[in-house]
């Protein structure tokens, strides 16, 4: 395969691992990937068996040095813990959709959000938060447990009105829902730009474009302070931000969510979070999944 080929936009990158170390093939495949990594269920669904994390290289003329370089890496990774070789299937953007449309599915999460792909019809009970979905060539289908436990966290926080910064945003999930659910504005921000074109087209199809501002950057360009932070991303991410300026995007009284937490490193984002002055208010845990829940506040002196 070569770039000469225009019917082959892109090299697929799937494997197959555990829960456990999901993240860490994640964070591998995300030095090489710049279009996003997606992690799903696998055959047997999150309940038993193996995830699949997937990601994209462009069939451009460094498609064959990356994909000797991500080999590599997995393959340094596998002597720690037990990954098999990854597996190489060409094709193309168009394909790339249509194989995604035969995973989605209607979800409802919390009580009362819906995630609708746009293909599939749903009759509305009342009450419901409908968030009509076309994940594009980015993260965040509503399928994995990080992102139900976020907007779960979205749904039992969000004040009417309230101020919210969704970073990391893929494909505006988070975002839409908390506009939907009666955000008075919303700034999501990602720095991969195929993100954040389908986030913006999202947030259009889902006529939230008023209170939803999509940006292509990253924590340092985001100069506000918020009443509802939500991260999910990566562990490694998280901690790096919080030893940032993250807590400073919260404002004194305002909430953080994270999630992407993988069990084992949930003591790092505690011990991160403790540091910046956060207080842990609510844990969730999906599988090995965590989503971990923290309040900014201020001691004042007499």
């Amino acid at each position: 395969m070569t770039s000469a080929d225009p019917a082959v936009e892109w090299l697929e990158v799937s494997v197959a691992v555990e829960n456990e170390t999901a993240e860490a093939v994640a964070e591998v495949l995300s030095r090489y990937a710049y279009r996003g990594v997606v992690v799903e269920a696998g055959p047997e669904g999150w309940d038993a068996g193996p995830v699949v994390v997937r990601a994209y290289l462009p069939a451009d003329e460094q498609l064959q040095a990356k994909k000797r370089r991500v080999e590599e890496a997995l393959w340094h990774l596998s002597q720690i813990a037990p990954i098999p070789a990854p597996t190489f299937c060409p094709v193309a953007e168009a394909d790339w959709a249509e194989a995604w449309k035969a995973r989605l599915e209607v979800l409802r999460i919390g009580q009362r959000i819906i995630v609708r792909p746009s293909w599939l019809e749903y009759t509305p009970a009342p009450g419901d938060v409908i968030v009509q979905l076309d994940p594009g060539m980015a993260f965040g289908t509503g399928l994995h447990p990080t992102t139900q436990m976020c907007l779960a966290e979205l749904e039992r926080l969000l004040q009417p009105g309230a101020k919210v910064l969704d970073m990391g945003t893929g494909s505006g999930i988070l975002a839409i829902a908390a506009a939907k659910l009666g955000a008075g504005r919303v700034l999501a921000v990602d720095n991969d730009p195929v993100a954040v074109r389908t986030a913006r087209a999202n947030v259009a199809a889902n006529g939230v474009q008023d209170t939803v501002d999509v940006m292509c950057g990253s924590l340092k360009t985001v100069s506000q302070d918020f009443d509802l932070v939500l991260v999910n991303i990566l562990a490694r991410v998280i901690v790096e931000m919080l030893q940032g300026e993250l807590v400073a995007r919260v404002r004194d009284e305002g909430v953080l969510v994270t999630a992407g937490i993988i069990a084992d490193q949930e003591p790092q984002v505690i011990a991160a979070m403790e540091q910046e002055g956060l207080s842990l208010t609510q844990r969730r845990q999906e599988e090995d999944w965590v989503c971990l829940t923290a309040r900014r506040t201020y001691a004042f002196s007499d």
